[in-house]
């Protein structure tokens, strides 16, 4: 099989007009550069050179060759080159699993962007059962999730921050006390995580609480993001359960008061155990834990 090394020999040689000369070149001892070159001749079942006084003199075959050894030494400095650019962060795509709202996206994305701006960013998904379902599969390194996570999965889990859901609405009336299962049974909510509702645990968990005394939520609007949720619960169409940390920046405007008992959830990063991150998810697993610790640590 030929190589890259017994390319660089033969280069060297072709250049030098001598064994002796291309091994000095390249810092070989003459007889372990010419046994690189009789290896290629080997291989290819044609003599490159031929010997003329103290140097040697290349053959057609090794004029026809020399093109397309450079070219595979380049392609071969390209593909390094290439490869160094990603490792260093210099391009290649930052691919992460998200369900946070998209002001933790966007603070996110900028400040990967300010410090690599050769990369491409996306980050995917909105529910926890979506992206873990992502990684799972393959399709992410790695995601942002709320726990539990099943004990069969071989998943690292790393917590982030136990993350404390409020009811917020637009009458002060409403929020003078925590809201019990009872309270929460008779309210009228917008409620985000449409498309699953059936399994994402927060959505599972609000309704837990009222099946227990024997009723359902009144879920008047059903809505996808929690930006749409937040925004009609403004207007006074309807109330909502939303995560605390997030309403200094999606409702400054908006009061708000704690489940009885409280609602929490954790946050984590997971991926498969033993999996080595690239350096573009480990770039995302850093920002984004630092950005959901700092909204944590403002509450």
């Amino acid at each position: 099989m030929v190589s890259l090394h017994q390319f660089r020999c033969f280069l060297a040689a072709f250049e030098c007009g001598s064994f002796t000369a291309a091994a000095a070149k390249l810092g070989y001892a003459p007889p372990t550069l010419a046994e690189h070159i009789h290896v290629l001749e080997r291989s290819l079942h044609t003599p490159l050179f031929e010997r003329r006084g103290r140097g040697v003199v290349p053959t057609p075959a090794a004029e026809v060759l020399r093109p397309h050894a450079e070219r595979t030494l380049a392609a071969a400095a390209e593909a390094t080159r290439a490869v160094g650019t990603v490792t260093s962060l210099e391009a290649g795509t930052v691919r992460f699993g998200m369900l946070a709202p998209s002001i933790i996206d966007a603070d996110v994305i900028a400040e990967i962007l300010d410090q690599h701006p050769g990369l491409r960013v996306e980050l995917v998904g909105r529910s926890s059962v979506e992206v873990l379902d992502a990684v799972r599969h393959g399709q992410l390194e790695a995601a942002l999730v709320t726990l539990p996570v099943a004990e069969d999965d071989e998943f690292t889990v790393n917590p982030i921050a136990r993350i404390e859901h409020v009811y917020i609405s637009s009458d002060p009336a409403r929020l003078t006390t925590p809201i019990t299962a009872r309270r929460l049974a008779a309210a009228r909510l917008v409620l985000p995580l449409t498309h699953w509702r059936a399994e994402d645990g927060y959505r599972l968990r609000l309704a837990e609480r009222v099946q227990r005394l024997g009723a359902a939520l009144d879920i008047r609007v059903e809505v996808e993001d929690i930006e749409t949720a937040v925004a009609l619960v403004r207007r006074g169409y309807a109330d909502s359960v939303v995560p605390a940390v997030l309403l200094p920046h999606l409702a400054p405007d908006l009061g708000s008061v704690a489940l009885k008992p409280r609602f929490f959830e954790t946050v984590a990063v997971v991926h498969w155990k033993g999996a080595r991150l690239s350096p573009g998810s480990k770039l995302a697993v850093e920002l984004i834990t630092k950005r959901i610790r700092e909204l944590h640590g403002r509450r």
